[in-house]
Parts: structure tokens; sequence; C-alpha cells
């Protein structure tokens, strides 16, 4: 029997281990995609416990505490952090074969050096030991970065944000981690929202374009590309629930806004006529400037509407939205594409059975101005666990050119995150050691080498375009 969690941890074949600790335990992280402030990397946020580092915004570990049937009041209500690190606690112990079991085992060995096992009866010890540790100077936001081995970070920012943390870090000598905006217009694009026009408002005034028509919100997102660039962007992010492809007349476009901003409501073809026009404007923005596009769709969002009306967005009531949108985002990355203007772009379903779709989607809009031009994401948010990144990668492979993957990202509030990286990369090396050991791939250490480094960070320094040495 394997020791719980040993150096070896996931990895079964002399060759896994060899790839792991020879050439992916050594490569640094690059988290091109997560939620964390950058105001509290500028501030360099001490935290005062270890509720408030794990459980904090940590919507992954509220879901299954209510599964494990903890009070509200346990979980983001006004109990003491001790009483809710002991109701998580209670609720990990039950978490046999989830990834937040690992994820935070992973978290503990790394950060506290704490090689045990979090349970109802540990509790005390580990909260102790965790408490002991985050009061050290050694384990602020900054430093857990840095201990990370983190060279890049790039943040989730709306375009009417200020930017004013990133120009900050930016000037601060003292902390040598790049921290970049990343562009997410979401708000900008969801004309339904009840507060649609309230935020246009805001982008009006932060832009000085009088957002009066759909010309006059690309305009106003335009200036703003213009900003984001100038302090460091390169990549979007775009959360979709469906992926839709209805193309309309600039007329008929310009018609649809107008409803809207006169406080109409649209139908739901309306919606999907203006987000077809709205991203197809933002993807040839995009190719301009030679940024990467991310598309995260898949999700069904806040189904739980008593939770969502005391907890708002994020509260861990999202599921997997039962689409397969192959036509509709062919159609979108084609109406790109004949006109030469398609950037750069990842695809993310949370939907897994959208793996082989996307693998023949790539294949379609790879061509020679990019490496990899178009992307199959790394398997997110529901699927961002050893069986999701397993299928993930071995659809790619089947389907693609796995060498070429861009690998993982955090996705995550929390600065303990990090360690998600080391679970993709001992999963994706003993994937591929397996391969070896099986005889359905050479023994080739230098070629496997840097498909293995490749994965693990270069290709996504490559792929980005970021400046960093690799």
């Amino acid at each position: 029997m394997k020791k719980f969690m040993d150096d070896d941890f996931l990895l079964s074949t002399e060759t896994a281990k060899k790839l792991y600790h020879e050439y992916a335990e050594v490569m640094p992280v690059l988290d091109y995609h997560c939620h964390i402030s950058p105001q509290e990397i500028y501030e360099d946020r001490k935290f005062e416990n270890i509720t408030q580092a794990w459980l904090e915004a940590d919507h992954y570990k509220w879901r299954q505490m209510r599964s494990n049937g903890v009070e509200e009041k346990y979980i983001t209500g006004d109990a003491s952090d001790r009483e809710k690190f002991q109701k998580w606690a209670e609720t990990l112990e039950m978490a046999i074969g989830n990834p937040l079991y690992h994820w935070s085992h992973l978290e503990l060995k790394k950060y506290f050096g704490y090689t045990g096992y979090l349970n109802s009866g540990t509790a005390e010890e580990v909260w102790n030991l965790c408490n002991e540790k985050l009061a050290q100077d050694d384990m602020t936001a900054r430093n857990l970065i840095r201990q990370s081995d983190v060279t890049l970070i790039c943040t989730t920012d709306d375009p009417a944000d200020s930017l004013e943390w990133h120009q900050k870090i930016a000037s601060d000598k003292s902390f040598d981690v790049q921290v970049l905006p990343a562009w997410r217009p979401d708000k900008a694009m969801n004309l339904e929202k009840p507060d649609y026009t309230d935020y246009l408002k805001k982008l009006s005034e932060v832009s000085g374009v009088e957002i009066n028509s759909f010309k006059a919100l690309t305009d106003a997102l335009k200036k703003r590309l213009d900003f984001f660039e100038e302090n460091g962007c390169r990549i979007s992010d775009h959360s979709l629930e469906y992926v839709m492809y209805a193309p309309a007349s600039d007329e008929e476009i310009e018609t649809i806004f107008a409803k809207r901003l006169a406080g109409e409501a649209v139908s739901r073809q309306e919606e999907l006529k203006f987000k077809t026009a709205f991203m197809t404007v933002m993807g040839k923005e995009y190719h301009k400037k030679n940024w990467v596009m991310q598309i995260h769709y898949g999700v069904k969002r806040d189904n739980n509407r008593r939770v969502f009306e005391s907890l708002g967005p994020d509260a861990g009531i999202d599921c997997i939205n039962n689409y397969a949108p192959s036509a509709e985002m062919a159609d979108y990355l084609n109406a790109l594409a004949k006109t030469d203007e398609l950037p750069k772009t990842v695809l993310y379903s949370l939907n897994p059975t959208d793996n082989a779709s996307i693998g023949t989607i790539i294949g379609c809009f790879q061509n020679s101005s990019a490496v990899g031009k178009i992307q199959q994401g790394s398997a997110w948010w529901f699927n961002d666990n050893k069986t999701g990144m397993t299928e993930q990668m071995i659809s790619l492979a089947n389907l693609g050119l796995l060498g070429n993957f861009i690998g993982m990202l955090t996705d995550s509030r929390s600065f303990l995150s990090y360690t998600r990286h080391e679970y993709f990369r001992r999963i994706m090396c003993e994937l591929i050691g397996g391969w070896v050991e099986n005889g359905e791939y050479p023994e080739d250490y230098t070629a496997l080498e840097k498909i293995v480094k490749g994965i693990s960070y270069r290709n996504a320094v490559r792929y980005f375009g970021f400046d960093l040495e690799i």
C-alpha cells in the first residue's frame, strides 16, 4: 500500500516519476487566469487565520459544506472562524474521491509542512499549526506567490476598472512577479441583466464616450481596450452560458440596443443577436492587438434563487449546462476567420461531453500564424479533478496535438491554490508515463522533456507572448 500523499503521489510508474520529478516539478508557475485581488497583492495581505485564507471566498468548499448538511451560518454566516474551520474539517473527512481532499492536503503540506490528514479530530491541531505559520512574515500574499514560484499572474478585470492596483504593483520594484489585468467584458455584453443601463453609465464615465448606440458602446470599449493594453493586458476572457451565433444587420443591432436603452425588455432571440454582434466586434479587436481570446461556456448560473438573493453570484449554486454548441462555435470562429480576423483563442466548456466537439472544432482553424493557435483549455471548474483532467488530455491527444497544449491555470480566489498546478502536472506525467510504459510512445527523453516542460509552462509563455524567460 502506498503512503498517503507521498513524494510519488499519483505517480505509479518509474517513467511517470522521472517525468514529474526531473521535468515538471522544476518548472515555474504561469497563472494566466485567476480571480485573486490585485489590491490584496499590492497591500501584501496578511491572513489572521486559515479560515480567512481557505474559506473566505471559496464557493467550491461552500458547496461541499452544504452537501454535508452544514448550516449556512458556519459557511457564509456569522459563526466564528474557528467554528467555520471545524465544519470544513468535518466535511473534508467525507470528501473521499473529491479533488478538494487532494488540494487541501497538498496546500497543508506545501505551505504549512503538515503531513497528516485533516478531519474532525485533527482540526484543532491543524488550526493552531496553520495560524502559527500565517503569523510569520513569509506567509503574506506576496510571499505565498513567491513560495509558489509564480512568474506572472493575470487577474480578471472589468472594462470600467481603473486598474489602480495593477499600476501600483507595476511601479513597486520590490515585487518581481508580473501582475497583469485580463479583459472581462461580460457586464458590457449582458444586456438582459436588470442593472445593464446602470453599468453603461459607469462605462460612459470612465471612457468619456456617451453610450447612446451600439456603435458608441463599441467605441467606448475600444478606448478601454487601449487603456488595458497600456497596462500590460494581453488576454480577454468571456463567460457565456450559451455559445450563440445569430448574425444580424447593423441596423437590427442598433434597434435592439435602442430598445434596451429605452427600458424595454429584449427577447431571447434579440439577446442572442446582440451578443453575436458584440462577440464579433470584440474578436476582431483582439486580432488587431494580437491578444488571446478565452471563452468559457456551458454553465447555468445562480440556480438556487433563495441562496442567490441572500449571497449574490459566486455562491456555489452553479451547474453544468447540458448544451453542446459545436455548430454555433464553429460558425462564430468562421465568421472571424473568413476575413482573417480570428485571434488566438482558448475554448473551455464546463460540460465534459464537449471535449471531442472542441477537439474537432479547433482543428478546423489552425494555421501557421501561431503554434496551436486555437486551444482547448484545461479541464475547468467541475472538471479540474483527476478524471476530468485525464479525459480532457486524452481527448486532446486523440484529436489534436497534446504536445502544444498550454496547460493548467488556477482559476481561483485563493493565494494557496497554486498547488493545483502540481496536481495537474502529476496527473499529466502519470498519463504520459503510462503511454511510454505501454509502448505507445518511445522512451525518448529528449522529446518527453520538451513535451512535459512545454505543457507545464513553456507553451503558455510562448502562446500568450509574455516577457518571461523559458
